[in-house]
């Protein structure tokens, strides 16, 4: 089974030939709701240019990885994928990608979902681009940081893709409430149709993207660890301790 091991080592291709470790990450006898598509917002465009092209982090939202070696049985493996962080958190909570093999017709489609929302793993994920009939896919394998599945990507599908808006990937957590994440499709096309980005300039872009939202968790934490105590009187109500009269 050829599967990427992790989330954030997607540029490391070689590891697309290699079956992770399977790790159930919560109880299989969950009931899962008839659907795990809640309500979501549309998912935020992202103006980027092509994924080799130069650029500030958020040219990468969308891009191209190729990589061709012993590993990959001197195949070359080529996955265009969305892996930006959470803005606010800095972690991946779910990412997509469509991989293709030289020499082979067919191309997959992979997504994942972080496993510290504790999934239930009988409900599997779902996957619907725009307003489409949602995919409904099993986790294929699971490891401590993330679950991940994957299915032939039909031409239908990829079209859809290139064309769409959005690709909402969708789980069920331990309280059996559907967790939808919204994924931009602005730039999947001219990454899928550019040339591969260099991989360097990708890590060192999704590292800037992790520092980014680091600093702006310090920030809040620091505005809050500057507000007054719940009950504590304002700054401007606050009694000023009365002058002593000048002599």
């Amino acid at each position: 089974m050829n599967m990427l091991r992790h989330i954030s080592s997607w540029t490391l291709l070689a590891v697309a030939l290699t079956l992770g470790t399977t790790l159930a990450v919560a109880e299989e006898g969950q009931p899962a709701p008839k659907t795990m598509l809640p309500k979501v917002a549309p998912a935020a465009g992202a103006a980027a240019p092509a994924a080799g092209a130069e650029g500030s982090p958020e040219d990468f939202v969308w891009a191209k990885l190729c990589d061709k070696n012993e590993q990959t049985d001197n195949k070359q493996i080529c996955v265009v994928k969305h892996e930006g962080p959470d803005p606010n958190t800095g972690t991946v909570q779910a990412t997509a990608a469509v991989r293709s093999v030289e020499g082979e017709d067919k191309q997959s489609l992979l997504v994942g979902v972080t496993s510290a929302y504790s999934l239930v793993m009988p409900a599997g994920v779902e996957v619907k681009i725009d307003d489409g009939e949602p995919i409904s896919l099993q986790w294929d394998v699971c490891i401590p940081s993330y679950c991940e599945a994957q299915t032939e990507l039909t031409k239908e599908n990829l079209d859809k893709m290139r064309k769409g808006k959005q690709i909402i990937v969708a789980a069920i957590n331990m309280q059996q409430k559907g967790m939808g994440f919204p994924l931009p499709l602005t730039g999947f096309d001219k990454a899928y149709d550019g040339p591969p980005a260099d991989n360097a300039k990708y890590a060192e872009a999704l590292r800037q993207l992790m520092e980014q939202a680091r600093q702006r968790q310090i920030e809040l934490a620091k505005k809050a660890a500057e507000q007054p105590p719940a009950g504590a009187p304002s700054q401007a109500g606050a009694q000023v301790p009365a002058q002593p009269p000048a002599h």
